[in-house]
């Protein structure tokens, strides 16, 4: 086992990995990409759940890696508006021009907005109707995940700032809401 956790090939060594080992032998330069080797190797992977081998002959070296590189995952969550779990919260925000009362409703997500859960229902919301925290506003698709946005503030829609089916950004103005009504 080498200094960073890979394994190293070297000529005439063995590897040892518990049950299975596996001689190594010969100097050719070849011998590092040997398919039926690579092949074992895989296998050996596969047997003791190991993610990477590094292995080095010489001046050749081989890195076999498996499954998926892991990535940091993105911040937000996504589900049908069907589900019972707890829809994305909109981000809420003072607005100092509209007065100390109006806040604006902002999207959490990057997606398409839709004011309404099909196109034959009304609108969730609109202007002049008193809404809570859960009141659920609209529907922003990401990915073909729908959405659904609550309110997370109580008061009376003054207005509605974006038409349906347009694409959002992270932070666009969605409504604005009168929280004193």
């Amino acid at each position: 086992m080498g200094q960073n956790g890979s394994f190293r090939q070297e000529t005439g060594s063995k590897i040892n990995t518990g049950q299975t080992s596996m001689k190594t032998g010969g100097d050719s330069k070849s011998d590092v990409f040997d398919l039926e080797r690579l092949r074992r190797l895989v296998e050996l992977m596969e047997t003791h759940d190991l993610s990477e081998i590094d292995l080095q002959q010489g001046t050749e070296k081989v890195k076999l890696r498996r499954g998926a590189e892991m990535v940091a995952p993105a911040p937000m969550r996504m589900q049908s508006p069907a589900s019972a779990s707890p829809a994305i919260a909109a981000a809420p925000a003072v607005g100092s021009a509209d007065g100390a009362n109006i806040v604006t409703i902002k999207a959490p997500m990057v997606g398409t907005f839709y004011n309404r859960p099909n196109p034959q229902a009304e609108a969730f919301i609109k202007v002049g109707q008193r809404i809570s925290a859960d009141t659920v506003v609209c529907i922003i698709e990401a990915m073909k995940v729908f959405n659904e946005i609550p309110a997370e503030i109580s008061g009376q829609v003054v207005a509605v700032l974006i038409d349906t089916e347009q694409p959002v950004d992270f932070g666009r103005a969605l409504f604005k809401v009168d929280t004193s009504a």
